[in-house]
């Protein structure tokens, strides 16, 4: 088992890891949509935040030595069901052709009062 720690992403906040590398799959923990560095900046609107996230887990996928196209599953957490379609609009752009298995789930409010966060699992070579 190996942590994943890249300043390409940011910190954890907590007593977590960015990922783990485990018997050939990376675990990319819950990333809210802060701009890697000390000062917790977090973009406005779904989409700029949507976009943040990914980016945070592309780093950490490629700190990791896998990438995008290696996901196998994507969960999807948003306050509110109708922020979906930006969203889904920002995740095609970004995923290309890679279509890992994806889950969203509305939910309540987010920590920091994200209107996004993430997590994934990838195949790492």
């Amino acid at each position: 088992m190996e942590r994943i720690q890249t300043a390409d992403a940011p910190v954890p906040a907590g007593h977590y890891s960015q990922a783990i590398k485990a018997n050939g799959f990376v675990f990319v923990s819950g990333q809210l949509p802060f701009a890697p560095g000390p000062h917790r900046v977090m973009p406005q609107g779904i989409a700029a935040q949507a976009r943040q996230c990914l980016e945070n887990l592309r780093a950490i996928l490629q700190a990791a030595g896998t990438s995008v196209d290696s996901l196998t599953s994507v969960q999807i957490f948003i306050p509110d069901v109708a922020l979906w379609g930006e969203v889904n609009a920002v995740y095609e752009s970004f995923m290309g052709q890679a279509r890992p298995a994806r889950t969203v789930v509305p939910t309540n409010a987010l920590h920091h009062g994200a209107l996004i966060e993430l997590n994934a699992v990838a195949v790492c070579p």
